[in-house]
């Protein structure tokens, strides 16, 4: 049986986000003020983001920046979506 506690919600993929960058900065050795001062971003930002994953794109790019992890915003919606294989044989087509 399908249920809506099996989908991820957008409060899910901010909070995984914001849990990958904490591990990150950590593995860095880096502590909040540290990464705060090498990104850029304010450190009201930086915590507001850790605590209640709230932060701006241009924050969150910025600091992939510092923490080496900007390659990683290359899958962001590069996956297209097809709803039918008539979809997948037309982009076939079209070269995509």
């Amino acid at each position: 049986m399908f249920t809506l506690l099996d989908e991820l919600m957008p409060g899910d993929v901010s909070a995984g986000v914001a849990e990958r960058m904490v591990a990150r900065r950590k593995e860095r050795h880096m502590s909040q003020a540290q990464l705060a001062s090498v990104s850029g971003v304010s450190l009201g930002s930086l915590r507001r983001f850790e605590q209640l994953h709230e932060i701006s794109l241009t924050s969150l790019v910025s600091i992939a920046f510092a923490l080496q992890c900007e390659n990683d915003f290359e899958s962001l919606f590069a996956n297209p979506y097809y709803a039918t294989i008539e979809d997948v044989e037309a982009a076939r087509k079209r070269g995509e």
